[in-house]
């Protein structure tokens, strides 16, 4: 499937059933749009970014972006750390460029093991990302993949909440304390 039938099909699926699409890996993945909870850990980390870089924005709107080696896969990260302005000018999908980090947020779906732990860490590898940052609700963790290198992360790092956790290349520490209210 073409990138730009993708992106009209995308756009269609969520103007009449509020759900997300991607596509990368030669797969599309749809789920809905997400709970209170899963909204309230992006909060958080907004404020975290805000109090420890204000130069930096957390776009948590939606914001596509072009992913896999050659930009035709799409991903609806759940944020998009960038310096402020990044994408003041991209259309629905942007280019990489600039992007710090991804930020996902495990969602209760069957897929989000394939998407969010498996397939995803690849794409933003493969795109050259520097860090993803995964809130694991399942392991009540944050995981931070980064050092980017040949379509994959060589390291990866898991903090149960209430550790700091270092976001590289940021020079932010997040305290994850906060996020033991969502714990299972």
């Amino acid at each position: 499937m073409s990138s730009e039938l993708f992106e009209d099909l995308a756009e269609q699926a969520f103007e009449a059933d509020r759900v997300r699409m991607e596509m990368f890996n030669g797969k599309v993945w749809v789920h809905k749009v997400t709970d209170g909870a899963h909204a309230g850990i992006l909060t958080w980390l907004m404020r975290e970014f805000i109090a420890h870089r204000p130069d930096l924005d957390l776009t948590t709107s939606g914001l596509g972006l072009k992913v896999d080696t050659y930009r035709n896969g799409r991903a609806r990260p759940d944020g998009v750390l960038a310096p402020v302005g990044q994408f003041d000018d991209a259309g629905e999908w942007a280019d990489p460029e600039g992007v710090l980090a991804v930020v996902e947020v495990t969602s209760w779906d069957a897929d989000t093991h394939a998407r969010d732990r498996v397939e995803k860490p690849a794409v933003y590898a493969a795109t050259g990302i520097g860090v993803y940052l995964l809130v694991d609700r399942d392991a009540d963790a944050v995981v931070v993949h980064s050092r980017p290198v040949e379509g994959r992360y060589l390291d990866q790092s898991i903090h149960p909440y209430g550790e700091a956790v270092p976001v590289p290349g940021t020079g932010v520490v997040l305290d994850t304390e906060p996020l033991k209210r969502f714990a299972r």
